[in-house]
């Protein structure tokens, strides 16, 4: 698999922070989705007035809407997230970007 290197000087410490604790998030929910730094920024740019998950379910998930609310959906993920920024925040930790949570999902089920 390729592996790309951000120059982490060339990132926001707290859009690395949001991004890690949504991708966290995510994971703790079973979620097989995972958000690069450009998924980010171009949830960012779409999403003025709209929450970024909203936005990215529109875009990228639609049939999720036919089996959930969407207000619960964020809800949990947001839940999630939440729990995963406190965490960090307790431990003083710095989240890197490099973490290959479909590799983690995939050891944990055994692939």
């Amino acid at each position: 698999m390729a592996s790309i290197t951000i120059d982490p000087a060339l990132i926001n410490p707290s859009e690395e922070t949001s991004l890690f604790a949504y991708n966290s998030a995510f994971h703790e929910l079973g979620l097989s989705w995972h958000w690069d730094l450009d998924t980010y920024h171009s949830l960012l740019a779409r999403s003025a007035g709209k929450h970024l998950v909203c936005s990215y379910v529109e875009l990228h998930q639609p049939h999720l809407l036919n089996a959930y609310d969407a207000d619960f959906l964020i809800g949990a993920i947001e839940s999630a997230r939440a729990r995963c920024l406190e965490n960090l925040a307790a431990c003083g930790s710095r989240p890197g970007l490099n973490v290959n949570w479909a590799e983690v999902q995939r050891a944990e089920i055994g692939i």
